[in-house]
C-alpha cells in the first residue's frame, strides 16, 4: 500500500481541492491514496467518454432528451450526481489533511472547502430543476394519448410519418383572454414540411375569407350547404368568416349532435379541405400569451416602419423606429388593425414571429428558463400526441436549416370575398410540387417579375403568383443567404 504523503499548506490544500472538484480523484493521488485516485479518475473519464460518444453517434438523440422516461432519468441522475459530488468534495478535503494545519489555516480553508462543497451542487440542481420543470411544462401542453394497443400503434420509431412524405401542421394565432368569450383565430398558417429535408412552405391563409366551405358530408356542410354565411352583426360586422369557424362550431354543439368543443377538429379539417392537404395536428399560439412569452425573454428587438394606432379610442401608439418592445407593445404592433388592414397585420405578425425565433437564443432561454416555461404553459393548446415530439424535434430542425417559402393567399392573388376555390388549392398543389426541387426552381425561374403591389394585377408567372405579398419582398424566392425558418418569416420586416 503507497504511504501518505506530508501534508500540504494551506494554499495548496485549496488548489488540489479545487481540482478535484473538476477532475476527481486528484487528491486522492497528491495524498498518496493511488488505487482510490486512479479509480475516481478513471470513472470521470470513462463517463466522459461515455456522453461524447452518445452525443455523437445517436443521431435522434435530441428527439429522445424530449421522452419522460429520459427527462426522469436525467432529474434523478442530476440529483445523485450532485449528492456524489458533494461528498468527494468533502473527502477530497479530509485526504489533504488540513488538521495539520494552523488554526487559522484549518478556519480558512474548512470554510472555503464548504463554499465549494455547496457550489458543485448548483449546476446539478439547476439541471434537475429545469428537466424537471421541462418535463411537465411538454406534458402540460401536449397532448398525452390513452394507453391501449391503438395507442401504442399510432407511432413506430422505423417510420414515425407512417410513409408520408409530407407533415402538416396548422399553426393558429388565437385572441382568447379574461375578458373575451371563445376563440377567434385570426392567425391561421399551414406549415407543409417535408418529412425528409425539412423543405417548408407555409401557406397563410386571412382571417376574412368569405363563404368559407366546408368538406361534404360533414355537419357544417349538411348546416351550411352554400358556404359558412351568417346575417350582420348589429354593428354590421361579420361573424361568419373563416377566423369564426371554430368560435360557431364551439357555440353550437347541435349541429354536432351536442358533441361539445367542436371547434379544433372543424376548423382544422375545414382549412385541410381549403387548401387540398390533410391537415395532421394543430398548435394554438394565445396571441396574448405571446406578450407574456416575450416579456419572458427581455422583449423583442423589432423595425417599426410607421406609428401603429391602436386602442378602442386610438389611445396607443407605438412609435415608427428600430428598437426592443415589450411584450404588450409588440402584440398591438402585431394585431393593431386602426388605420391598416388585415393583410398589412399578417405581415407584421410575421415579423414578430420570425424576430422572436431569431432572438430567443439558447442562452437567453435558459438564464430566463423558469418564466419561459410559465409563459409557454399559458400560450399554447395543442392535439400533438406527446410520444411524437421526439420525431417532431428532429424535423423541426431540419426545417430550421431549410428552404422555407411563405404563399399568403391576400389580393390581389385571392378575393377574400369571393374566393376562388380551385384556384386556391391548385395554387397550393404547385407550391408543394415545386419546393420539393428548389435548385431546380431556382435555375428556371424568370428573372424579372417578383411580386406585384397591392393595386395591380395578379401576374401570370407561378413564381410571382405565388409569392405575393403587399408590403413584403417576395418570400417565395429562395434568399441568397438563407438563415432558415426565421429568414423566411422576417422577409420584408425592415433592419431591427
Amino acid at each position: 500500500m503507497t504511504q501518505a504523503r506530508k501534508p500540504v499548506g494551506a494554499g495548496a490544500v485549496l488548489g488540489w481541492l479545487a481540482l478535484s472538484a473538476v477532475a476527481p480523484g486528484a487528491a486522492h493521488l497528491r495524498m498518496g491514496w493511488r488505487r482510490t485516485g486512479l479509480v475516481l479518475l478513471g470513472g470521470y473519464l470513462a463517463g466522459l467518454v461515455a456522453l461524447l460518444a452518445v452525443a455523437l453517434l445517436n443521431d435522434g438523440l435530441v428527439g429522445a432528451l424530449t421522452r419522460n422516461s429520459w427527462l426522469t432519468a436525467i432529474t434523478v441522475g442530476s440529483a445523485v450526481l450532485g449528492l456524489v459530488w458533494f461528498a468527494l468534495v468533502v473527502h477530497s478535503f479530509v485526504v489533504l489533511q488540513p488538521g495539520g494545519l494552523s488554526q487559522a489555516g484549518q478556519i480558512l480553508t474548512g470554510t472555503l472547502a464548504g463554499l465549494l462543497a455547496v457550489v458543485v451542487v448548483l449546476p446539478f440542481a439547476f439541471a434537475a430543476q429545469t428537466v424537471w420543470t421541462s418535463r411537465q411544462t411538454l406534458n402540460d401542453i401536449f397532448d398525452t394519448p390513452v394507453a391501449g394497443p391503438s395507442a401504442q400503434a399510432s407511432v413506430r420509431p422505423e417510420d414515425p410519418w407512417a410513409g408520408r412524405e409530407r407533415v402538416n401542421i396548422l399553426l393558429l394565432g388565437g385572441d382568447a383572454d379574461d375578458h373575451r368569450a371563445g376563440v377567434r383565430t385570426d392567425s391561421m398558417n399551414v406549415a407543409s414540411v417535408d418529412a425528409r429535408t425539412g423543405a417548408t412552405v407555409l401557406f397563410s391563409l386571412p382571417r376574412n375569407l368569405e363563404d368559407v366551405r366546408f368538406r361534404p358530408g360533414t355537419p357544417m356542410a349538411e348546416h351550411f350547404p352554400n358556404g359558412f354565411r351568417l346575417p350582420p352583426d348589429p354593428g354590421g360586422g361579420r361573424s361568419d368568416l373563416l377566423n369564426s369557424v371554430w368560435e360557431y362550431a364551439d357555440a353550437h354543439p347541435e349541429i354536432f349532435g351536442g358533441r361539445q368543443r367542436q371547434g379544433p377538429k372543424v376548423l382544422v379539417d375545414t382549412i385541410g379541405y381549403t387548401l387540398g392537404l390533410k391537415i395532421d395536428w394543430y398548435a394554438l399560439v394565445n396571441m396574448w400569451g405571446f406578450a407574456r412569452l416575450i416579456d419572458a425573454i427581455g422583449g423583442v428587438r423589432l423595425h417599426v416602419e410607421q406609428d401603429v394606432v391602436f386602442g378602442r379610442y386610438n389611445e396607443g401608439l407605438v412609435k415608427a423606429g428600430t428598437r426592443r418592445l415589450k411584450g404588450a407593445d409588440a402584440m398591438w404592433y402585431a394585431r393593431s388593425r386602426t388605420f391598416s388592414d388585415d393583410f398589412t397585420r399578417m405581415r407584421r405578425q410575421r415579423c414578430v414571429i420570425g424576430a422572436l425565433l431569431e432572438q430567443a437564443d439558447p442562452a437567453t432561454v435558459l438564464t430566463r428558463f423558469h418564466q419561459v416555461a410559465l409563459a409557454t404553459k399559458e400560450l399554447i393548446r395543442t392535439d400533438i400526441p406527446r410520444d411524437m415530439l421526439e420525431h417532431l424535434v428532429p424535423l423541426a430542425l431540419k426545417v430550421k436549416n431549410a428552404e422555407v417559402t411563405s404563399v399568403q393567399f391576400v389580393p390581389p392573388l385571392i378575393n377574400t370575398g369571393y374566393p376562388d376555390w380551385d384556384r386556391i388549392r391548385e395554387i397550393t398543389k404547385e407550391a408543394i410540387r415545386d419546393s420539393r426541387t428548389p435548385r431546380a426552381r431556382a435555375a428556371t425561374a424568370a428573372p424579372s417579375p417578383t411580386a406585384t403591389s397591392p393595386t395591380s394585377a395578379p401576374t401570370t408567372t407561378r413564381k410571382a403568383t405565388a409569392t405575393a405579398t403587399p408590403g413584403a419582398t417576395p418570400s417565395g424566392t429562395k434568399s441568397p443567404k438563407p438563415k432558415g425558418a426565421a429568414r423566411g418569416l422576417t422577409e420584408g420586416c425592415g433592419a431591427a
